[in-house]
């Protein structure tokens, strides 16, 4: 029993204060406008600020404070947002960010964020209407790629979690529902395979599922970055003599490097002749099938077992909405489900549904994820979204083309779908692949545009991804202009 100290005075009865609701919810309105003004005027005025800048180091400092204990007015702290947050983010939204595959996100889902905020549901399971907005989106998701009626899917943090959990169902699928409690066993000598070009999250899948990143085979690819076919077959064939389990084969639907687009539909053909899980990453390019235009690259898509794909990528849902649909959700429940007291379902009242999130993926806190995804989808439709996408692509192919009319330009790979990879060698072609790196050290400090680094052979390279639904030609020019004029100065020369 609690007892009192000292000095102590018994509670006297008067109400004590124990909500964090305000006082005074007209001030609080007040603030809320002024909050959402500010994020607007910022959206609608983008291109006229820096791609980025670095953070001064007196807002750095602002970040290096003790723990508050005592409170601070709301005012006084979002004053500390717009003038140290906002103008030193990443960048992303931004018509000049083009170095990345990050969506640019929309007012639109900003707002459903906002709501999503409010509402603060978990959808780990129950009965209530977010549950519904996000089957909602499963069952469009099922339409968009055409799969069958048996697919289900799952809302998560990007495609490395999705890539991760199609890891775990196909280690399911192969080795049945007891590894979930036996394990990996020593005889089990499991193999999967993906091109080269694969994006690095699926190795760490490997690692993090216990199978290992060295037992994922890592094939060739061809001149256009496809994985290699023949090289793919004789990899299998070469494992099996070995004593070695296949169980996974994955494709890329847009690889991350250069955009390349495997050959799904064979790809399907040897993962049914060999009885492998084929997994699609469709990260960067899988909504590209919403685009007439794009639409025949992601042929054989709709065959795969698993697709992991980003909305918050082309699909341009704010950060985070990543997407797993599975062929037969059936193959979910027997990774995830399990019993527990505390989640014990009822037949009505909120304990019931029929639909409960955490027995299809490894969260049971889940954010309302789908909101921004059916804002997006809802306020938007798919034909502008299709629309936006064939734009980046259009902007991406006019800037190959301006790349092979300069003869300080050299492109480095085939544009498939909105990435384009090229270097700066100067007027006779002999300048050091170095300066490259340089030269974007220099266009991000500059803050008009903002491509990244890559390498191919070991050089470094400059990598456009036209993701954002803001860039426009002026954009493109601004890159070209800059990466000339830049690679023309001696002082960026190595030394």
């Amino acid at each position: 029993m609690l007892s009192l100290q000292d000095g102590e005075l018994p509670w006297d009865g008067s109400p004590q204060r124990t909500s964090l609701d305000p006082d005074d919810w007209h001030t609080l309105r007040k603030q809320g406008h002024q909050m959402l003004d500010d994020m607007l005027d910022h959206l609608a005025t983008l291109s006229e600020k820096p791609v980025w800048q670095p953070a001064p180091s007196p807002a750095r400092a602002l970040f290096d404070a003790p723990l508050p204990v005592e409170p601070t007015a709301m005012a006084d702290v979002h004053a500390i947002f717009r003038d140290n947050i906002l103008p030193y983010g990443s960048g992303n939204i931004h018509p000049g960010f083009m170095g990345w595959v990050q969506g640019g996100g929309t007012a639109a889902g900003m707002l459903a964020e906002m709501l999503a905020g409010g509402l603060n549901a978990n959808l780990g399971g129950r009965d209530h209407m977010p549950i519904e907005v996000e089957r909602q989106i499963i069952r469009w998701t099922r339409q968009i790629f055409s799969f069958p009626d048996t697919a289900g899917g799952l809302f998560l943090t990007g495609a490395s979690q999705a890539n991760f959990v199609a890891v775990l169902l196909a280690l399911g699928r192969k080795l049945g529902t007891d590894v979930r409690a036996k394990g990996l066993s020593n005889e089990q000598r499991l193999v999967g395979y993906a091109s080269s070009e694969v994006h690095g999250c699926v190795p760490r899948a490997f690692e993090m599922s216990g199978i290992g990143s060295d037992q994922l085979r890592r094939i060739p690819v061809n001149a256009a970055g496809q994985i290699d076919i023949s090289a793919l077959e004789a990899a299998i064939v070469r494992d099996k003599k070995a004593g070695h389990t296949p169980f996974l084969l994955i494709g890329s639907a847009g690889t991350v490097n250069t955009g390349a687009v495997d050959d799904l539909t064979a790809l399907r053909g040897i993962a049914d002749a060999h009885d492998l899980h084929f997994h699609v990453d469709g990260a960067l390019g899988a909504l590209g099938i919403l685009c007439d235009d794009l639409a025949h690259l992601f042929t054989g898509i709709q065959s795969c077992d698993s697709l992991a794909f980003d909305f918050h990528k082309w699909g341009q849902v704010p950060y985070d909405a990543g997407f797993l649909l599975v062929r037969d959700s059936a193959w979910q429940r027997q990774r995830f489900a399990s019993e527990a007291a505390y989640l014990s379902r009822a037949a009505s009242g909120l304990a019931g549904g029929d639909w409960w999130p955490c027995d299809y993926g490894p969260d049971l806190s889940r954010g309302f994820r789908a909101l921004k995804t059916w804002f997006t989808l809802k306020t938007y439709g798919l034909k502008a979204l299709g629309d936006s996408m064939a734009a980046n692509c259009a902007l991406a192919r006019g800037l190959a083309c301006r790349i092979e009319r300069e003869p300080a330009l050299r492109l480095l790979a085939p544009v498939a779908l909105n990435i384009v990879c090229f270097a700066y060698v100067g007027p006779g072609g002999d300048a050091p692949p170095q300066v490259n790196a340089r030269i974007i050290e220099h266009l991000h400090g500059e803050g008009r545009v903002a491509p990244s680094l890559t390498h191919f052979n070991g050089q470094p390279a400059i990598r456009a991804a036209i993701v954002n639904h803001r860039t426009r030609q002026a954009d493109i020019d601004a890159l070209i202009d800059g990466v000339l004029k830049l690679g023309s100065r001696q002082d960026l020369l190595p030394c």
